[in-house]
């Protein structure tokens, strides 16, 4: 059994994926700008993920943009029958690569048709709708519009499946007066835990949740914490945050990203890594000390 097996399985629409996966967004430049510093690298992360047992990509097309998926058509088209790829809509980007939203139907069209473009696909498995009422996280605000497009354009097949990103629990709750809604993205971590309620009612429900940003919004002394951890366990801080968000649900399904084959391996070997009950109380404990 390889190391990506040993983290089991979770439903993602009509496929179920294994719970390691690879996000894409680091294949870009930096800022997620422009093309890599070494497209041969990410062309071999990419590959090299796929062979160690990687089912679940997560990419965008406002990544570069188009950069990511780009890469990933020369580097694994044509896709193996058992590759999930997810990509988000919803946003674009400036010529100073700034972050826009991107919400209207005919943005929202063209989007899909790019995607399904530059990555060489008929039909997107999963098309994550980005809520971007604030660039920073999560914000209410009514997705109805965008959604019904996205639901429109499911019915003419070009998508399967619709999630949500950066969402609050009531835009979930109302996305799907309109469509399914398969999957939920948002930041989560040890340091940042306010989707814990949301996470405990989707994973009830049989649905998906995908954290981005497992380190994201530590302070030094939380990352003391865990580094403390890391040591003990002989890992890395950020192999330990990835095998907590493993045992925190069953439905968390991991996308950590980059552009090394080095790193990529330490990412895929998080599931050999046991936490005891004690260790989870402790790694817990950092949200307890922000008072998240």
């Amino acid at each position: 059994m390889s190391t990506v097996e040993k983290s089991g399985t979770f439903k993602l629409g009509s496929r179920s994926v294994k719970r390691l996966g690879y996000g894409a967004m680091q294949l870009a430049g930096k800022g997620v700008f422009g093309p890599p510093r070494d497209r041969h690298e990410a062309i071999a992360v990419l590959r090299e993920a796929v062979e160690s047992g990687v089912d679940h990509i997560d990419t965008s097309d406002f990544y570069g943009p188009h950069v990511t998926n780009q890469i990933i058509r020369e580097a694994l088209h044509p896709y193996r029958d058992d590759l999930v790829i997810v990509t988000k809509v919803g946003a674009l980007r400036g010529s100073d690569a700034s972050w826009k939203p991107a919400f209207s139907k005919e943005e929202l069209r063209a989007a899909i048709h790019s995607n399904l473009k530059n990555l060489g696909l008929d039909v997107i498995e999963v098309v994550n709708l980005r809520a971007m009422f604030d660039v920073h996280g999560p914000a209410e605000g009514s997705l109805e519009a965008p959604l019904t497009v996205l639901a429109e354009l499911q019915q003419q097949g070009l998508i399967r499946h619709i999630g949500l990103s950066n969402a609050t629990a009531k835009q979930v709750d109302d996305g799907r007066r309109i469509t399914e809604i398969v999957c939920v993205q948002n930041q989560y971590n040890l340091a940042n835990r306010g989707d814990d309620p949301l996470i405990d009612k989707l994973a009830a429900e049989g649905t998906a949740y995908v954290p981005f940003f497992p380190l994201g919004g530590f302070s030094p002394l939380q990352s003391s914490t865990l580094s403390d951890v890391a040591t003990r366990l002989n890992a890395t801080p950020l192999q330990v945050a990835l095998a907590w968000l493993l045992k925190r649900a069953p439905n968390i399904l991991l996308i950590p990203g980059t552009s090394s084959r080095g790193h990529l391996r330490e990412n895929l070997a998080v599931a050999d890594i046991e936490l005891s009950t004690d260790v989870m109380a402790q790694l817990d404990g950092i949200a307890a000390a922000k008072g998240a």
